[in-house]
C-alpha cells in the first residue's frame, strides 16, 4: 500500500470517499455511515496523491485551487467536514499529520511566521482585508460584519445574527452616555457606528486596512456622525488614551503570541480607572497549536488563533480583571456556513472580480474554515475586562437585560 492509501485509510473510517485517479482507476475508502457524507473525487494527474501525502497541510488545498483535485461527487466542504468527522477534535482528534518530524518542523516554522512586528503587521492586514470591497459584499451581511456572529436561535438570517452579536457585545460594554470608546480593528466602522448608535458614545476606530478606513469613513460621514465616530489608520501601539471602554473584535487573531502581553498592557494604560474592554476573538479549545500552514501562506500570514491559557496568562500578568469569559461553541460554524453558501451562489461574480483559481481557494478557505469550527479545534471567545474589581454590578443580570433592550431597538 502507497504512502497516500495509508494516509487516507486512516484519515476516512467512516463514510465514503472514492478516489478516481489520471487513469480512471477507482478506489473506495471507509464504510457507509450515517450522518457521513459519501465524496468522490478525482485527480487530474500522477502528482497530486503525491503532493497530499508529503504535505497534507497545503497539498489537498493547492491541488483544489489548480483544477487538479476535481470534485466529482458532494462539493469540497463535505470533502474536509468529512476528513474532520472522521477525526474530531472531542474524541481527541488532531491534524492528522502522521510525520513527527515534519510536525515538529511545522510547529517552529509557525512560531516564526506569527511574530507581528510592526511594520509587518499591515502588510499581513493588507493581504487579506484589501482585497475589493465588491468581494466582501457578495457574502457577508450588509453592514459587512467580517467575524462570528451570534445565533440566539440556529435558525437566524445572518443579518440577524450579526445584528445581535453587536447587541450582545454592547451589552457587555456597559456602555454610559458621553463615554470614550476605543475600537481596535475596526473592520469597515459597523461596531463604531451601531455603538454611537445605541448608546450615544464617542468612538475612536483603529485599523491597518487602508481600504477598510477609506468605507468606514464614508460611512460616518454619510450618517452625519464623522464629529463623533472617527477612524485613524494607526497600529494599536500608538494610541493615546484614555478611553472609558475598549472593544475589538476580530483582530486578537494578527497580534502574535509574544505581542500578547504588551497587547493587554497597553489596552489596561488606555483605559480609565473604571475602564472596561470587550475583547471578541476566534479561538483555539485545548493546548497552544499552531496555524494550519495553508491558511498562513494563502489567507491569513501571521495569524494565529489562540488557546485560552495564552489569552488568560498574559492579561494576568498586566493585572486586568477578566470579569467574564463566554466561550462560542457552536456560533462561528453557523456564520461560516452562511458565508460559504453565499460563495458558492456567487461564484461566477468572484471570478469575474478575479479568476476561477482564486475562487476555489476562497471556498476552500471557508470550507476549511467551516469543518474546524464544528468538528476541529477552533472556536470563538469573548472576554470581558476591568481594570477595578468594583466596576460592574456583581451578576450577569446586567448583561441579559440591556441585550434584550438592545434587540428591540431594531438598529444594525
Amino acid at each position: 500500500m502507497s504512502l497516500f492509501d495509508k494516509y487516507v485509510s486512516k484519515a476516512f473510517r467512516h463514510g465514503t470517499l472514492t478516489i478516481i485517479d489520471h487513469k480512471g482507476v477507482a478506489r473506495n475508502f471507509g464504510v457507509p455511515t450515517t450522518g457521513f457524507p459519501d465524496v468522490a473525487v478525482r485527480f487530474a494527474d500522477g502528482r497530486v496523491a503525491r503532493d497530499i501525502a508529503l504535505a497534507p497541510d497545503v497539498g489537498a488545498g493547492e491541488a483544489y485551487m489548480d483544477g487538479r483535485l476535481i470534485m466529482e461527487k458532494g462539493d469540497v466542504l463535505d470533502l474536509v467536514s468529512l476528513l474532520r468527522m472522521n477525526n474530531p477534535w472531542d474524541k481527541g482528534g488532531n491534524s492528522g499529520n502522521p510525520n513527527i518530524w515534519r510536525d515538529s518542523l511545522r510547529k517552529a516554522k509557525g512560531r516564526v511566521d506569527r511574530i507581528n512586528w510592526a511594520r509587518r503587521s499591515k502588510r499581513n492586514v493588507a493581504h487579506h482585508y484589501d482585497l475589493s470591497d465588491r468581494l466582501y459584499d457578495l457574502f457577508l451581511d450588509a453592514d459587512r460584519q467580517y467575524s462570528c456572529a451570534y445565533f440566539t436561535d440556529p435558525g437566524n438570517t445572518l443579518e440577524q445574527a450579526q445584528a445581535d452579536k453587536k447587541a450582545h457585545i454592547a451589552a457587555k460594554l456597559a456602555l454610559a452616555p458621553g463615554q470614550r470608546v476605543l475600537d481596535i480593528g475596526c473592520g469597515w466602522g459597523g461596531m463604531a457606528l451601531y455603538l454611537n448608535r445605541v448608546a450615544d458614545v464617542d468612538v475612536l476606530g483603529i485599523t491597518l486596512s487602508e481600504e477598510q478606513l477609506k468605507v468606514a469613513r464614508q460611512r460616518a460621514e454619510a450618517s452625519g456622525v464623522a464629529d463623533r465616530v472617527r477612524f485613524e489608520l494607526i497600529d494599536y501601539r500608538d494610541v493615546t488614551g484614555p478611553f472609558d471602554r475598549i472593544v475589538s473584535v476580530g483582530m486578537f487573531e494578527h497580534v502574535g503570541p509574544r505581542h500578547y502581553e504588551a497587547f493587554f498592557r497597553k489596552c489596561r494604560d488606555l483605559l480609565t480607572d473604571d475602564g472596561v474592554m470587550l475583547l471578541h476573538t476566534i479561538g483555539r479549545l485545548g493546548e497552544p497549536g499552531v496555524t494550519d500552514a495553508w491558511t498562513a501562506k494563502y489567507i491569513f500570514p501571521g495569524g494565529y488563533s489562540p488557546a485560552l491559557s495564552e489569552i488568560v496568562s498574559a492579561s494576568e500578568r498586566t493585572r486586568l480583571l477578566a470579569t467574564d469569559i463566554e466561550t462560542l461553541r457552536l456560533h462561528y460554524g453557523l456564520t461560516l456556513q452562511h458565508w460559504y453558501n453565499r460563495v458558492v451562489e456567487k461564484r461566477a461574480e468572484i471570478e469575474a472580480l478575479y479568476d476561477e483559481r482564486f475562487y476555489r481557494m476562497w471556498q476552500f478557505y471557508l470550507a476549511g474554515a467551516t469543518a474546524a469550527f464544528e468538528n476541529g479545534s477552533l472556536c470563538n471567545y469573548q472576554l470581558q475586562y476591568s481594570r477595578r474589581r468594583r466596576t460592574l454590578p456583581i451578576t450577569r443580570d446586567y448583561i441579559r437585560d440591556e441585550e434584550e433592550r438592545l434587540r428591540t431597538l431594531s438598529v444594525t
